[in-house]
């Protein structure tokens, strides 16, 4: 029981994500079969309707999940690398005003200002504490370009059996990267993650959530920046 309660958050998050993404593949199956019955009926053909396992590998599945990957890991690329240089005075989603920067290797307690518990890549030397040093930002970077990329061939694939339906040349990958329907399709989920994080940033300066890491205590000056309960 102790160790689901000092995990509890994640594995929360873990729970609700995969049965959203259950929930998505069951939805999106029975939308996917029932838009081909509609369109072999208007054509007067057999529908090429897919099975739950088959659907789950397709183009139409893989589009859908990766159009929303790759705007969420977007968001939090974004967040990490700007919060180092850009504040926020008031909102305890920014450093303190005088905190600018990448801060001193004391600061940081790194290399040789490294503490007893310190990740052992903390007190390395030359490219593994750079690495380290930039661990969590090139993580999530390569996630979102994977995804991006894999929503770039999963959404040109299903771009390209419509294109084929209605006896119109397919798009090369190129091609369809610089298209409208792929750049509207990614804005569309960038422009809401953008929104959401600016909101957070200000909302967070003048309301509370008592309890909460994310909110300053209840009683904090507006102006307080930085302070999380």
């Amino acid at each position: 029981m102790r160790t689901l309660r000092d995990h509890s958050l994640s594995l929360f998050f873990l729970a609700i994500f995969l049965t959203a993404l259950v929930g998505q593949a069951i939805a999106g199956h029975a939308e996917y079969n029932s838009n081909e019955i509609a369109h072999a009926q208007l054509l007067h053909q057999e529908p090429e309707t897919l099975s739950f396992g088959r659907y789950l590998v397709s183009s139409s599945f893989g589009q859908a999940v990766m159009e929303n990957w790759q705007s969420e890991y977007l968001q939090f690329t974004l967040f990490i690398l700007t919060t180092v240089w850009l504040v926020q005075r008031g909102s305890p989603e920014s450093k303190k005003l005088g905190e600018i920067g990448t801060q001193t290797d004391k600061e940081q307690r790194i290399g040789e200002h490294a503490t007893a518990n310190s990740p052992k890549w903390a007190r390395a030397r030359g490219i593994r504490r750079w690495v380290y040093s930039n661990s969590l930002l090139l993580v999530m970077g390569a996630i979102f370009f994977g995804s991006w990329f894999a929503h770039s061939v999963t959404g040109r694939s299903e771009y390209n059996q419509e294109q084929i339906q209605h006896k119109q040349e397919p798009l090369t990958w190129v091609q369809y990267v610089g298209s409208a329907d792929f750049w509207q399709t990614t804005l569309q989920n960038w422009q809401s993650e953008f929104l959401a994080v600016g909101s957070m940033a200000v909302l967070s300066i003048y309301l509370r959530q008592r309890g909460s890491p994310e909110s300053k205590p209840v009683g904090s000056p507006h102006e307080a920046t930085g302070v999380e309960s």
